[in-house]
């Protein structure tokens, strides 16, 4: 062991007089331990609600969306197969988008009523993976019988609907009459129930066959537009200018990231601020170190002295109070990490139980979008934290480890 480090170790230890400066090495400890733990768990629930915000919007929405800048897409079989030629493309899936309303008599609540080929929609999004109650292939119903409509969980409740209760769905685009546009109503079966977890989605969407939709809206034999898997999630921004390129006019391809950039972008620009805020907290622990070193510097002058004219040199004095220093960085640091891991591992059972104990909800989904609390730990970021630390532990070090090593023996003896 190098004597500088031995030096340093045997300053940390708490002697009679210098029970104080023990108090504020332990405060500064607990200081940059509660900064690393704070930043790992914070940023564990960021990257976690990111993550599964991302799952739960591929989950429930295709990769990219290609439209008609005139309206409905028509002949969509060709353009289907085109698009499919598209090299990173998997899978394609025709789609209609429109806005309703449903009524069950005593509530009424509008949604978005999307028409889907029942046949390849589950090639493309995970909605079959979602359901609770029933199936995605009830949607096609037989002739003569009521059509199938699935909708969310949320949406279920707010109206009070069951799987196999029946639901008016109204569309103000209707029929022209001598009176004006009169909606259009028809009357729907409840055939199944999904829940992707995602509030926004389980409250506001509804679900049936190609053909209801179109038949229903008085489309005829178009669509809005088409839905595609693609082989990399990551790369779809690329894929879209090709197929835009490919295609031409007056056909444009919108990717998921695109279609969700605001609550993306927020997500990653807060993510960074909440770093630099809660590495302010590692900073103020780092002036408690550098205030411990100072006073133990005062306290040790005489042993400065003396170990300068014992032929130590000023670089070896600077290395004990850096040592000293970063000891104290290293194990608030540890500890940190140590809380951090184990709070961001069980975060979900910590909340439920303080929610018990308090009876006030922490993690409201209606307002969250999802409904659990999420917490993803990234091995990155916790190496980036603890080098954080223990940089600005350094830093704290330098100053009062430049003051000692700068002391004169002589003048440090004088009143000795």
């Amino acid at each position: 062991m190098p004597f500088e480090l031995f030096i340093g170790l045997r300053y940390l230890k708490a002697k009679r007089k210098s029970t104080f400066i023990s108090l504020i090495t332990l405060i500064s400890v607990a200081g940059v331990a509660l900064g690393v733990m704070a930043l790992i768990i914070v940023l564990a629930v960021m990257t976690g609600f990111e993550e599964d915000l991302k799952e739960k919007i591929l989950g429930t929405n295709a990769h990219i969306v290609v439209l008609s800048g005139v309206g409905a897409v028509q002949d969509y079989p060709q353009l289907m197969k085109k698009l499919q030629g598209v090299d990173g493309v998997v899978a394609s899936t025709p789609f209609i988008y429109n806005q309703v309303m449903l009524s069950t008599g005593k509530n009424v609540s509008g949604v978005v009523l999307r028409g889907i080929d029942v046949a390849t929609d589950a090639k493309v999004t995970n909605l079959h993976k979602s359901m609770v109650e029933g199936d995605l292939k009830s949607l096609e119903a037989e002739v003569g019988k009521t059509p199938g409509v699935v909708i969310g969980k949320e949406l279920a409740k707010n109206l009070g609907l069951f799987l196999g209760d029946t639901v008016d769905v109204i569309s103000p685009m209707g029929n022209i009459t001598p009176l004006g546009m009169m909606p259009k109503l028809n009357r729907f079966r409840i055939t199944g129930i999904f829940n992707t977890g995602m509030f926004e989605y389980d409250s506001t969407l509804a679900y049936v066959s190609l053909k209801e939709a179109q038949q229903f809206l008085g489309l005829g034999d178009v669509v809005t537009g088409i839905q595609l898997k693609v082989r990399d999630v990551y790369k779809t921004g690329e894929l879209a200018r090709q197929i835009d390129r490919e295609l031409g006019p007056p056909y444009h391809a919108r990717d998921w990231m695109q279609m969700n950039k605001n609550i993306l972008f927020a997500l990653k620009t807060e993510k960074s601020v909440m770093f630099i805020i809660l590495t302010l907290i590692v900073l103020v622990a780092a002036f408690g170190i550098a205030s411990t070193l100072f006073m133990v510097v005062m306290e040790k002058t005489r042993d400065i002295a003396i170990l300068k004219s014992m032929g130590a040199t000023s670089r070896s004095i600077m290395r004990i109070f850096v040592f000293e220093g970063l000891i104290i960085g290293v194990l608030g640091t540890i500890i940190g990490v140590l809380g951090g891991l184990l709070v961001a591992l069980n975060l979900e059972p910590i909340v439920s139980v303080i929610q018990k104990l308090t009876g006030f909800e922490l993690f409201s989904k209606d307002i969250y979008y999802l409904d659990h609390f999420p917490s993803q730990v990234v091995a990155s970021d916790v190496v980036l934290i603890s080098v954080t630390a223990v940089l600005i532990s350094f830093a704290a070090t330098l100053y009062p480890s430049w003051a000692a090593s700068r002391m004169a023996p002589a003048e440090a003896l004088r009143y000795e």
